[in-house]
């Protein structure tokens, strides 16, 4: 069969519409959101019950709140819109309930999460949520914009201290602790209160929380300490030790402390795991931070000051 030109240019353009608009297509497809019914309520039913026997007390028998947080509404969206279902079921599978982290698995979990979705009024389907880590990482929330909030007035405070009293007292302490992590698991059974408070190295829960907090949570907070103190580098008119102004226009500088307020929050996202492994890579990031930092600011070598003196501070804070 014999094809004049006209009809091998129609034949090809057809062609050429099918393959870029199946391009096209599977180009503009979009993971799969918490509105397209990605549970059933039979799932949601069992997660029900589940949380009333693990969690309505911490959070409320509506999931309005009490001594947790809320896990419906705008503030919950908020919060949880900017990453994957993965998240949200990795926080409670890893650091819930409150009392007794770590007991449920991973198909609980799923429950749960589906009843926290339910309850937020998002659609049901077909098919049950899978609790595989996976799996959840495909499914996103809906670009609500509820995380946009308006600007109100913010109040403002001065310089209580000096940039390595900020550093000292509150970055030294909570940078040990995650540094800590790479040795010590805190995870691991706890000592007896006299043996720890002996002080053999490690985790001294004598000292960090007096054995009031879990240890994991104390890793919690050294890197949620690591990620605010961020802004404290960039408050004005606070000095260095020598006197001399913390350098906050100097773009160095600036990029430096927003390092620092990185590696806290990868810190604190690696410590929600509960996992010795990840936060013990993520000292990674802040080891480069701090030191980046160090080397500009603290260590660089200038005639006569020896970087490694400690006594000697006339260099600090001085590109």
């Amino acid at each position: 069969m014999r094809f004049s030109s006209k009809h091998v240019i129609l034949i090809w353009g057809a062609a050429a519409l099918v393959v870029f608009g199946t391009l096209s297509t599977n180009g503009a497809q979009q993971p799969p959101t918490v509105r397209q019914g990605v549970y059933t309520a039979a799932q949601a039913g069992r997660g029900a019950a589940l949380y009333r026997a693990q969690c309505a007390s911490c959070h409320g028998n509506a999931l309005e709140g009490r001594s947790g947080p809320p896990l419906t509404g705008d503030e919950f969206i908020r919060t949880w819109e900017v990453e994957p279902l993965s998240e949200l079921a990795g926080k409670i599978r890893n650091t819930m309930p409150q009392g007794d982290p770590g007991k449920l698995t991973r198909n609980e979990t799923a429950d749960l999460v589906t009843f926290i979705l339910q309850t937020g009024q998002f659609p049901t389907g077909a098919a049950e949520l899978s609790p595989d880590e996976s799996a959840l990482k495909q499914i996103v929330w809906p670009a609500t914009g509820a995380s946009k909030t308006a600007t109100a007035p913010v109040m403002t405070f001065p310089a209580a201290g000096n940039m390595a009293q900020v550093m000292r007292g509150i970055l030294f302490p909570s940078a040990n602790i995650i540094f800590t992590v790479q040795s010590v698991d805190p995870g691991a059974p706890r000592k007896p209160a006299a043996e720890d408070a002996a002080g053999d190295g490690g985790f001294n829960w004598a000292v960090w929380g007096g054995g009031i907090y879990p240890p994991w949570e104390m890793v919690d907070y050294a890197a949620i300490a690591i990620s605010e103190s961020a802004a404290m580098m960039m408050t004005p008119g606070r000095r260095c030790e020598n006197g001399k102004p913390v350098p906050i226009d100097d773009p160095e500088w600036q990029k430096f402390t927003q390092e620092l307020a990185d590696a806290g929050k990868a810190a604190y996202k690696a410590s929600q795991t509960r996992n010795q492994e990840a936060v013990s890579e993520s000292t990674n990031q802040l080891n480069d931070s701090c030191l980046h930092c160090h080397q500009m600011y603290r260590d660089k070598r200038r005639r006569g000051v020896d970087p490694l003196d400690p006594t000697n501070k006339a260099g600090h804070c001085v590109k």
